[in-house]
């Protein structure tokens, strides 16, 4: 039981040193990247820890568009490093739009 206490600890402590210095981005298949993506990469300020284009859109613009899809994924692009990229993550996605879902 010490044991099982002791590994959520360091697992509890790692999101949260992890959740100030990496987003977990994710990016549901659309157009220009049919298959979608989730990607590790370094924090920008306006992302959350688990954020998508669509959800970035939302919050800051109030709606989704195209346009805005477009301009987030390309200032992630330049503005951040990729640590890790994995398949797209429909879960991630939902929990970063609160259930949402918008059009491809």
């Amino acid at each position: 039981m010490k044991r099982v206490l002791v590994i959520a600890c360091v697992v509890g402590i790692s999101l949260f040193i992890a959740s100030r210095f990496v987003s977990i981005f994710v990016v549901q298949p659309i157009g220009a990247l049919p298959e979608g993506r989730t990607v590790i990469i370094t924090r920008l300020e306006s992302l959350n820890f688990i954020d998508s284009p669509d959800a970035w859109c939302e919050r800051n613009m109030g709606g989704v568009s195209l346009l805005c899809r477009g301009g987030v994924i390309a200032r992630v692009g330049n503005q951040s490093k990729v640590v890790l990229s994995l398949p797209y993550s429909s879960t991630l996605y939902d929990f970063s739009t609160g259930g949402k879902r918008y059009e491809r």
